[in-house]
C-alpha cells in the first residue's frame, strides 16, 4: 500500500498548479493533509481516436495525485461519448455510432500510460452502470436539477437567443457525468472549466444518494496551433500519440505567448525552470530559443530523450539550413483531387479558409517547382510543399 503524502509544499502545487477554480480548497486542503486515500475521478468521451496534449492537463493532475498516493480511477466515456456533451459546443453535437465510439476508444487505455502509472489505476466504461439504468432512475437524477438550471448556462442561452436547436438529449449529459461520481464514489473529480456544470451535477447527485459531495478542481483550457481552443474536430491539436518530428514542429509553430503556459500546463518542468525561462523572454531572449526547450520536452516526455534530440536536429536543419525534413508527410493524391481537398484529408491545414488565406498570403509553394499556389483552386502537381513556414508534405499520386 502506498504512503499518503501531506507535505504542505507538494499539496499546495497539486493545488494551484495548472488550476482555474477549486471546489473548494479549504475542504481539498483538509482532505489531503488528512493522510486518507482519495478517490480522483476522471472521465474522457473518446470523441476522437487521440488524446490531445489539451487534455493531458487534466491526466497530468491525475499523476501529481498519484505521486501523492492517492487512488486515480479513470473513466471511458463509451456511454456518455455516443450522447455528445455540449459544454464546449456553439450548436448541437451530433449522436455518434456505437461503432464509432468503439474504434476510438481502442487506444484510449495506451495514451493514458504515456503519463499515468497504469497499474495504480482504475480503469472503468461507463456504460457498466450507465447502459442499466431505467427511466425511473433516470427521473430521479433529473429531479435534482431544474430546467433553469440547464438554460442558465452561457453557451445553452446564447443558442436559445439564436433560435437555435437544443435537444432533451443534451439536456441529460449532465446527469450521466455526474452519476458517473456516485457509481465510482469520488472523492475529488477533475475537468476543464467548460466542463463546471457537469462538475458539479456530481455534487448534487452525490448528495441526492447520500455521499459526501466530491470537491472539483478546473484547469484552464489551452489554445491549439491555430491559436483557438484545442479540439480534435478543428484539427488544431498536437497528439500524445503524434511523430517525433510533427509533434517538435507543430510545438514550434505556437504563438509565442503561449510558451510559458504550456511549460506550466502540459509539462512538470520544475517552476523555479520556468520562471527563468519567463524572466529570459521579458529581457529580450528570443522566444524561439525558449521554445525549442518545451518542444524538446513534450518530445521527451511522450517520446525518449534520444528522439526529442533527432526531432530537434531534424527541425534545425530544417528551419535554421532551410533543408526539407528527412521524414516528410506523404500523402496519396486521388484522382480529380484539389490541393485544397489533399491537405484537408491529411489535416495539413484546418479548413478552406484557412487554405485561401494561406494562398491570398502567397504562403504555399511547390519546392520541387519552386512555384507559388495563387489559385485556390489548384490542381495538385505532386511533389514536395510547404505549407505556411512551418509545415511539409510530399504529395505523391495514387
Amino acid at each position: 500500500m502506498s504512503k499518503i503524502i501531506t507535505d504542505e509544499n507538494k499539496i499546495d502545487e497539486v493545488l494551484s498548479r495548472g488550476v482555474e477554480e477549486l471546489i473548494s480548497r479549504d475542504s481539498l486542503e483538509k482532505k489531503l493533509k488528512s493522510g486518507r486515500k482519495l478517490r480522483i475521478k476522471l472521465g474522457i468521451d473518446p470523441t476522437s481516436p487521440n488524446i490531445h496534449i489539451g487534455r493531458s492537463i487534466p491526466i497530468l493532475k491525475l499523476r501529481d495525485f498519484q505521486n501523492l498516493g492517492h487512488q486515480v480511477v479513470f473513466i471511458v466515456g463509451d456511454f456518455t461519448g455516443v450522447i455528445g456533451d455540449t459544454s464546449d459546443k456553439e450548436s448541437e453535437r451530433p449522436m455518434l455510432s456505437k461503432e464509432t465510439i468503439k474504434k476510438n476508444m481502442k487506444g484510449y487505455i495506451k495514451q493514458a500510460g504515456k503519463i499515468l502509472s497504469l497499474s495504480k489505476c482504475e480503469f472503468y466504461y461507463n456504460s457498466k452502470w450507465l447502459g442499466k439504468l431505467k427511466y425511473e432512475d433516470i427521473g430521479e437524477q433529473a429531479d435534482s436539477f431544474s430546467l433553469s438550471d440547464f438554460i442558465s448556462r452561457d453557451n445553452i442561452k446564447r443558442r436559445l437567443n439564436a433560435g437555435t436547436r437544443v435537444s432533451l438529449r443534451e439536456v441529460l449529459y449532465p446527469l450521466m457525468q455526474g452519476y458517473d461520481s456516485v457509481a465510482i464514489k469520488a472523492d475529488i473529480e477533475i475537468g476543464g472549466m467548460d466542463q463546471k456544470f457537469n462538475l458539479l451535477a456530481g455534487r448534487k447527485l452525490q448528495e441526492r444518494f447520500k455521499q459526501i459531495p466530491q470537491d472539483i478542481i478546473m484547469n484552464p483550457l489551452i489554445l491549439g496551433t491555430d491559436g483557438r481552443k484545442m479540439s480534435s474536430s478543428w484539427g488544431n491539436v498536437i497528439n500524445l500519440k503524434e511523430e517525433p518530428s510533427n509533434m517538435y514542429g507543430k510545438v514550434m509553430s505556437l504563438a509565442d505567448n503561449l510558451i510559458i503556459q504550456y511549460f506550466k500546463l502540459t509539462t512538470r518542468v520544475s517552476m523555479d525552470e520556468i520562471n527563468k525561462y519567463e524572466d529570459k523572454l521579458k529581457n529580450g531572449e528570443n522566444p524561439k530559443n525558449i521554445k525549442m526547450q518545451l518542444a524538446k520536452e513534450l518530445v521527451k516526455m511522450y517520446h525518449s530523450e534520444k528522439q526529442a534530440k533527432e526531432a530537434q536536429e531534424n527541425w534545425e536543419k530544417t528551419f535554421s539550413k532551410k533543408e526539407i525534413p528527412e521524414d516528410v508527410q506523404e500523402i496519396k493524391k486521388n484522382k480529380d483531387e484539389l490541393l485544397v481537398d489533399v491537405l484537408l484529408k491529411s489535416k495539413i491545414i484546418s479548413s478552406k479558409n484557412e487554405f485561401r488565406r494561406l494562398v491570398k498570403e502567397n504562403a504555399i509553394t511547390n519546392l520541387d517547382t519552386n512555384e507559388k499556389i495563387k489559385e485556390v483552386d489548384n490542381e495538385v502537381i505532386p511533389g514536395v510543399y510547404r505549407i505556411g513556414k512551418k509545415r511539409f508534405c510530399k504529395i505523391i499520386l495514387n
